[in-house]
């Protein structure tokens, strides 16, 4: 009986390479994108005004009262989302809470995304921990 063999000659083993080969990047969900975006600016990575674009309503300027004190900030570890999850609505109105986790420090953020004509999300509103932002 001849056996066969998947690799080269002189291999004794049956294992076969691995298929997986690169892997693409998953494309993220618009809240966990705006999640990574509102981080960003809020733990003084990126300018307010990196946001202007990506803002509807009041968004902008409750990011201009909040940024100037960095509340995800740290000394050493740098802030990351460990969680987003998301609640429709209604059709292109998406609200979505976030875990930001820095070291031992786990502190929350919401948010509230609307799609526009243009079918472009945009940021309407921020809080964080449960507070609202002074007018």
């Amino acid at each position: 009986m001849s056996r066969t063999t998947t690799g080269p000659a002189g291999r004794g083993d049956q294992r076969r390479p691995s298929s997986t080969g690169p892997r693409r990047p998953q494309r993220l969900t618009p809240h966990d994108l705006f999640a990574q975006k509102l981080l960003a600016v809020l733990s003084g990575e990126r300018p307010v005004h990196w946001m202007l674009g990506l803002t509807v309503g009041d968004a902008y300027e409750q990011l201009v009262r909040l940024a100037p004190r960095m509340p995800f900030r740290t000394r050493g570890t740098r802030p990351v989302v460990r969680s987003c999850r998301a609640a429709p609505l209604d059709r292109g109105i998406v609200e979505a809470a976030a875990c930001i986790a820095a070291g031992e420090q786990v502190r929350a953020m919401a948010f509230r995304l609307e799609q526009g004509a243009d079918l472009r999300w945009r940021c309407a509103a921020v809080e964080l921990g449960g507070e609202r932002v002074p007018a």
